[in-house]
């Protein structure tokens, strides 16, 4: 009996340690229909990895007439495209209307662009964290308009120009700029324009090719053959002029070349001959007179009775 009770807690003792004897098997592992499978440590997902920082550096530039070399100091305005270098539309990053700007930019490539007047120049800048320093070389001149009659100049305030760009064989095909006045200095690209000026507000207009060259201003006066007339409608030769006359002024052909309200208006006409009717309390009154350049003088129509 000692010995079976000796057996018997030998085998309490080996199952109370973990020890299964070899045919034993665990009954989840019966279930499974193999052995369990291990545990596993796995490590946690980490953030993602910050984007490099692209290093900043700065960008300093100046601008100069082709030509002559001289530096540009007034009148630039620069502007920086980012060159994405895909075909998109490049988007600007910066704008200066400095003489010589400077600019803070990251690592890529970049388009800067100086515009002088009508005329700009543009070049691709590649910044890879180092200070970089340049110039842009703007091929442009200017034009300095004015105008006269005979030795007579034209008060500025009575002259309008137009300049155009000449296209094929029309002399005016495309608009550079309307509405510039005498004196006023025109910052353009080297080449050829036409220039139009009109004295007052009728016809008297003339033209004229002007080349412009770079780094220097091309200065022109247009002569205008033409003349100022004051216009009036009166009872007798040198009488006091109705108010409220409507005037038309018209060529031989009977194309109006002008219409004005008022005791004695006055209109710049070129020279050559015109119709002038004069309309009062219902009315009608005409004369035929001639304009001679640089002879500026009253034009009276004389109201008939009957």
């Amino acid at each position: 009996m000692g010995t079976r009770l000796a057996a018997t807690m030998l085998a309490i003792l080996v199952t109370g340690a973990g020890l299964t004897p070899a045919r034993a098997q665990d009954p989840l592992q019966n279930r499974l229909g193999g052995p369990l499978p291990s545990p596993s440590i796995t490590t946690p997902d980490l953030p993602p990895a910050l984007p490099a920082i692209e290093p900043e550096a700065p960008l300093s530039l100046s601008a100069l007439l082709s030509g002559p070399g001289v530096a540009l100091r007034q009148g630039l305005s620069w502007r920086i495209y980012e060159d994405r270098g895909d075909g998109t539309r490049p988007s600007i990053v910066a704008r200066s209307t400095e003489a010589e700007p400077h600019f803070t930019l990251a690592s890529g490539s970049y388009v800067a662009t100086v515009t002088y007047g009508f005329a700009s120049a543009s070049k691709r800048i590649v910044m890879a964290g180092q200070p970089i320093t340049d110039t842009l070389r703007v091929a442009a001149g200017a034009l300095k308009l004015s105008g006269a009659v005979g030795d007579q100049k034209i008060a500025p305030a009575e002259l309008s120009f137009s300049v155009f760009v000449p296209v094929g064989t029309n002399s005016e095909g495309r608009l550079v700029r309307a509405g510039i006045k005498a004196g006023e200095l025109l910052r353009l690209p080297e080449g050829t324009y036409h220039v139009v000026s009109t004295y007052g507000e009728s016809n008297a207009i003339q033209r004229a090719d002007l080349r412009v060259e770079n780094g220097k201003v091309t200065e022109a006066t247009l002569n205008h053959r033409a003349a100022t007339v004051t216009l009036k409608l009166v009872a007798a030769p040198g009488a006091e002029a109705f108010a409220g006359t409507a005037f038309s002024v018209l060529t031989p052909g009977g194309d109006t070349i002008r219409e004005a309200i008022g005791a004695f208006p006055q209109v710049t006409l070129a020279e050559g001959d015109y119709v002038l009717i004069a309309r009062h309390d219902g009315q009608v009154y005409t004369r035929e007179f001639k304009v001679e350049s640089g002879l500026d003088r009253d034009i009276e129509v004389v109201a008939k009775s009957g």
